[in-house]
């Protein structure tokens, strides 16, 4: 499938998700709602730790607060495009789900990952930015067009980089039969780094989480581009992981559906 017809595809997979979401408009906001209410009560916690301190880290609080908006966002990104699709593929799997997007034209991992997308979870984008723009404002920096776009180009390529570790997570149940701990893992991976900057990270710590489990980079990377402390070869090696990552995701998926044993047979 060519590029430009794998977005097209994307493109109708959202608009037929959309248009089943508003068929229940009561659901839908409820969504958009809820969820802007939690990520402005995980913005009140964080406001009541970090303004007790200076700085963590050698991080002041604006880098921090810019830290906080940049995992949100990423977390958003996540649950509007590709989570709610990919959290189902272990019951699939397990359940013979798969049979179905498999016989089907077009490319059964695009389908996967957005026909369940979750515009209600919109508003965390939105408050996200607003909480990254203070961060930016607390650090007296002056946002130029070229250094938006390579941050707002970062923090799509640590995007990838969530939905890839989604994606290679959820496929572990094509080989191993038991993986219900794979949710629980997840979150705690997250709600960790979500909380500490991957600068904080030493020895072991940061070959775990900035190598082999690179969430420890997702939002620090991007937090360092802003704040104008992002060295060059601390961005090519962001970048050799996402690409590797990425490669792997993929490849790792095809493996996956080669040892796939359809529950109908």
């Amino acid at each position: 499938m060519s590029f430009l017809r794998s977005l097209r595809f994307v493109w109708l997979l959202t608009k037929l998700r959309l248009t089943r979401q508003m068929v229940f408009r009561l659901s839908f906001f409820g969504s958009f709602f809820a969820d802007g209410a939690l990520f402005l009560t995980q913005m009140l916690a964080f406001e009541l730790i970090y303004g007790q301190v200076d700085g963590i880290g050698g991080w002041s609080r604006g880098q921090m607060m810019i830290f906080i908006g940049s995992f949100s966002m990423l977390n958003g990104l996540s649950m509007l495009l590709c989570f709610f699709g990919l959290i189902e593929l272990p019951r699939k799997i397990r359940e013979g789900g798969l049979d179905l997007y498999l016989t089907k034209p077009g490319s059964p991992l695009l389908r996967i990952c957005f026909e369940s997308v979750d515009l209600g979870s919109a508003p965390l984008l939105l408050l996200s930015g607003l909480i990254i723009a203070r961060g930016a404002a607390l650090e007296g920096i002056a946002v130029s067009l070229p250094l938006l776009l390579g941050f707002i180009g970062l923090l799509l390529a640590m995007a990838l980089l969530y939905c890839d570790m989604e994606l290679i997570l959820r496929t572990i149940p094509f080989f191993v039969i038991a993986a219900d701990a794979i949710n629980h893992l997840e979150g705690d991976m997250l709600t960790l780094n979500f909380k500490i900057p991957g600068v904080l990270y030493k020895g072991g710590f940061k070959l775990l989480f900035c190598f082999a489990l690179p969430y420890g980079l997702m939002a620090t990377v991007p937090t360092e581009a802003l704040s104008g402390v992002l060295k060059p070869q601390g961005l090519a090696y962001a970048l050799a992981i996402v690409a590797g990552f990425t490669a792997f995701a993929l490849w790792f998926w095809r493996l996956g559906l080669k040892n796939y044993k359809s529950a109908s047979s």
